[in-house]
């Protein structure tokens, strides 16, 4: 069970959820259309996911590092995201 993050809103969760199901890289738009969100909402809130570790970028597609891969598992402490 991924444990509450502050600054989280529901689509960094469906993000990660989405990564940790699918070991792939994907584009904010092939993102988008798999969890249900707005294309441009995803493309906003991916960097931030970036920004902190847990997404990695290449050109236009992301996919989950390893830091995002562990606090999945629950092996980082949400407070080290803040």
């Amino acid at each position: 069970m991924v444990e509450r993050v502050s600054w989280f809103s529901p689509v960094h969760y469906e993000i990660l959820g989405f990564f940790e199901r699918h070991d792939i890289w994907i584009s904010a738009r092939g993102l988008a259309k798999n969890i249900d969100y707005d294309r441009n909402y995803v493309s906003r809130e991916c960097p931030l996911l970036v920004e902190h570790g847990l997404l990695q970028k290449e050109g236009t597609i992301y996919s989950l590092t390893g830091r995002g891969r562990a606090f999945l598992a629950g092996e980082i402490d949400p407070d080290d995201l803040e």
